[in-house]
């Protein structure tokens, strides 16, 4: 692990110009996150940030300290990834990271404040804040997991991001990049990086990776090697890179280990995609902060919850297991760890600028498979993820509310999935025991609305 040096002298007119608007950015940072909490207006992960980053437009990079950090993006997995990366940090360096989810400017500033005095930086940033968040903190590694349509209505098209990102790694040659050697548009990011690890963490979703995305030709796949039909500028084959790490079933193969076998990797959390974020975390904090690997994989073993995803929950005769889904790639991972065996299925769908107002993609996630299950369509959207469940000739009941959609099945175990907004307000009512979703909508709707990224809380 590495530090860079300070760009000024600690003494200059300049640094105590810059220090002595830092110090009042946090200390009115810090009496908003108090009072936020304090009248239930939230748990304080944005206001703070945002109130800091209007006082001082410097306040990230002086928070980050020259410290060492790692960023983690993508359209899925995310969340995820930082809590286990973080995990694994943490048994060899004290970590700051914004495990709450909040992944832009504030959300990252607040995580900067609450971790003053952290060794190392481990942050999860939206894909189109990558630039400006690198330029902030000289991140010593970018961890890049997969790219797909996500929220069209803010981010425009996937290219848009590809190539957003590509210039960001550009910018940053120095940096370790651990990127994900199955997924074609974030190869394409990684490709030309001076110094990165290549992941095999899987491609489950194929909906982005039908052409090259510096060529504009098909991608041709055979088994799990891929490459672009035609050819790159220089007369060379735009193909998957061997990887240096490996997660199969067995487990984790690295090549530079001199042995072949499988290190076997049991997570607590579900999924096949969850494997492939696993590795790419362990990877992170072997190859770029010198975490030990065995110690790395047992870290990461040990995260069974991020942010409420995959926690069960107890309400009245019913034991209800949520799990969140944002876009089509998400929806069909999560669609594959629902549990056939349960009482009921409910699906929540909201359409909220957090969401992406834009539902299209519904068409694009395969229902099909759920023809024998007890089915409830729900949330503010339900009406056009009924249609869509009439097409997919799947029986369901209507029922707008989450809530009341759960206490409308069977007793027994219910499986939830729902889109952001739907999940974060049916799970504030659940822990709660409100008789309605609407009633944590409305709590969390009086908060003052700043962007249109996502976070957990206010």
């Amino acid at each position: 692990m590495t530090k860079s040096s300070a760009s000024s002298s600690p003494s200059s007119p300049v640094s105590i110009v810059s220090r002595a608007r830092t110090r009042v950015a946090t200390t009115v940072a810090r009496l908003a996150t108090v009072a936020s909490r304090a009248t239930g207006r939230g748990a304080g992960g944005m206001i703070g940030g945002l109130l800091a980053d209007k006082i001082d437009p410097n306040v990230m990079h002086n928070l980050a300290d020259d410290r060492p950090a790692v960023l983690v993006t993508g359209t899925n997995g995310k969340s995820t990834t930082t809590r286990m990366l973080a995990n694994a940090l943490r048994s060899e360096y004290s970590v700051a990271t914004n495990e709450g989810g909040d992944n832009m400017d504030a959300g990252i500033i607040s995580a900067l404040l609450t971790g003053r005095h952290a060794e190392v930086l481990a942050l999860e940033v939206d894909e189109l804040h990558v630039p400006q968040v690198a330029d902030k903190i000289n991140p010593q590694a970018l961890v890049l997991l997969n790219l797909s349509r996500d929220q069209l209505d803010r981010v425009g098209e996937i290219n848009k991001i590809e190539r957003t990102l590509r210039g960001a790694i550009t910018a940053h040659p120095d940096m370790t990049v651990i990127a994900n050697c199955d997924d074609v548009l974030i190869t394409s990011v990684a490709y030309d990086a001076p110094n990165v690890v290549w992941v095999a963490a899987g491609g489950g979703w194929l909906g982005e990776s039908t052409t090259c995305p510096r060529t504009g030709g098909a991608i041709v796949r055979d088994g799990e090697h891929w490459y672009a039909a035609k050819k790159l500028a220089d007369g060379s084959t735009f193909e998957r890179p061997t990887p240096d790490w490996t997660i199969t079933d067995e487990g984790i193969t690295r090549s530079s280990s001199l042995d072949d076998a499988a290190h076997p990797m049991n997570l607590a959390l579900p999924g096949r995609a969850n494997r492939g974020n696993a590795t790419q975390a362990i990877a992170a904090a072997v190859e770029a902060f010198g975490v030990g690997f065995e110690q790395a994989v047992s870290a990461t073993e040990q995260v069974d919850d991020v942010a409420g995803r995959y926690s069960t929950i107890t309400r009245g005769e019913h034991e209800i297991r949520l799990l969140l889904a944002k876009n089509p790639a998400g929806w069909q991972e999560a669609l594959s760890m629902v549990d056939r065996s349960a009482e009921g299925l409910v699906i929540a769908v909201n359409g909220q600028v957090a969401d992406g107002e834009d539902l299209s993609w519904l068409w694009d996630v395969t229902f099909e498979d759920f023809a024998e299950q007890s089915v409830k369509a729900s949330g503010e959207r339900g009406t056009d993820l009924a249609v869509r469940l009439v097409y997919a000739d799947i029986s369901h009941e209507l029922i707008a509310d989450p809530v009341k959609a759960i206490d409308a099945c069977p007793a027994g175990r219910i499986e939830v999935l729902a889109n952001y907004t739907a999940f974060r307000d049916l799970k504030k009512a659940l822990e709660r025991g409100d008789s309605s979703a609407s009633q944590a909508a409305q709590v969390q709707n009086s908060a003052p609305k700043n962007s249109t990224a996502r976070s957990e809380e206010a």
